[in-house]
């Protein structure tokens, strides 16, 4: 028979061989909860903007308002600019590094060279992607969730801008296909 006590113990010992990371309890700044905010008037509604800089994204929903979500983007360098439309969603997608991710920074993913499945705890995609291609060709840059919600409002990694899993799945249900997406 399980006393309270041991149930407890049991519990307080599966937490401590967990990973750190699903210990930790990372802190969002208020600020950086999708909120809907004022833009410039006469920005078509249903747009994608990437304001690479400032590490914000936001969704055009009309009458000069946005939905705002703090990101994180790539290395100075790496990011992804222009204009491409969102060619396909998909949620909990399998990822594998390009040649070039693992010939730039092959310590970080080499390991990584045959892929990993989606809802994997290490694949970078998180919990949906938006695929984004210009001309109808894949840029291979994706906007996607992250299981790494602490390195928003960083600049670091491959390029693409990423998101709270949470407020990823926010933006992906509001988002079609065919959107465009103005990154600057």
């Amino acid at each position: 028979m399980t006393t309270r006590r041991s149930f407890l113990a049991a519990a307080a010992a599966s937490v401590l061989a967990a990973p750190a990371l699903a210990r930790d309890v990372v802190r969002i700044p208020p600020d950086w909860l999708p909120t809907d905010v004022d833009i410039a008037p006469g920005v078509p509604l249903g747009e994608i903007h990437v304001d690479v800089e400032n590490t914000w994204l936001y969704w055009t929903i009309g009458e000069g308002r946005a939905r705002r979500y703090k990101i994180a983007v790539g290395a100075p360098g790496r990011n992804f600019r222009g204009v491409a439309t969102v060619a396909r969603k998909v949620e909990w997608p399998s990822w594998r590094p390009t040649p070039e991710m693992v010939a730039i920074e092959p310590h970080v993913y080499g390991k990584f060279r045959g892929g990993l499945p989606g809802g994997h705890p290490m694949n970078p995609l998180g919990a949906r992607a938006l695929y984004l291609y210009q001309d109808g060709r894949d840029t291979f840059f994706r906007i996607h969730g992250t299981p790494q919600p602490w390195t928003m409002g960083q600049s670091f990694s491959s390029g693409c801008p990423r998101m709270i899993n949470e407020h990823m799945i926010d933006l992906y249900d509001r988002v079609p296909v065919g959107t465009r997406v103005i990154s600057l």
